[in-house]
C-alpha cells in the first residue's frame, strides 16, 4: 500500500521594488536543494494567506510588509510532499531586508529570474512575471 504524501499550504511573496523582484535561497540541505524561491511559509491552521505572509516575511527576513491580492495559485505534487502554493503581492514594507534565519537573497530583474534555479512549483509564475512587473510598474 502507497501511502500518500503530506499536503501543506504555502504562502510567497511578490515582492517589486525599484523594478527588481526580492528572491531567496533555500539551504543546500533542503529536499528541494539550494534553489531559489520566493520568500514566505508554512500557513499555520486558523491562519489568513495575508496574515501568514505577513508573519513569515517579519520571521525570516525582518521586514513589516502590506500584504495584498493572490496573484496566482498552484498545487504541485513532490514526491515527498504536495505543495498549495499561494502567490500573493505584496505592495510595500517597512524595515530593512535582512536573512534572519542566514539564508542569501537576492534582488532580480524580472527578466533575469529564468538565470536562477526555482522549484518546478514556481516555474509558470516565473515564465510570466516580467509581463506581469511591467504592468504593475504602469500602474503605479
Amino acid at each position: 500500500m502507497n501511502a500518500r504524501p503530506p499536503e501543506i499550504t504555502v504562502v510567497a511573496a511578490l515582492l517589486l521594488r525599484g523594478g527588481r523582484f526580492l528572491i531567496a535561497r533555500r539551504p543546500a540541505d533542503d529536499p528541494l536543494g539550494p534553489v531559489w524561491e520566493f520568500p514566505g511559509g508554512k500557513v499555520e491552521p486558523g491562519e489568513s494567506h495575508g496574515a501568514a505572509l505577513a508573519r513569515e516575511l517579519e520571521e525570516e527576513l525582518g521586514i513589516r510588509a502590506e500584504v495584498g491580492e493572490e496573484v496566482e495559485r498552484v498545487r504541485h505534487a513532490y514526491p515527498h510532499l504536495v505543495v498549495n502554493l499561494h502567490f500573493l503581492r505584496v505592495h510595500g514594507f517597512e524595515g530593512e531586508v535582512r536573512g534572519l534565519d542566514g539564508q542569501e537573497f537576492a534582488w532580480v530583474a524580472p527578466e533575469r529570474l529564468g538565470d536562477h534555479e526555482f522549484p518546478a512549483a514556481d516555474a509558470r509564475l516565473v515564465a510570466g512575471l516580467p509581463a506581469r512587473a511591467r504592468r504593475w510598474s504602469e500602474e503605479s
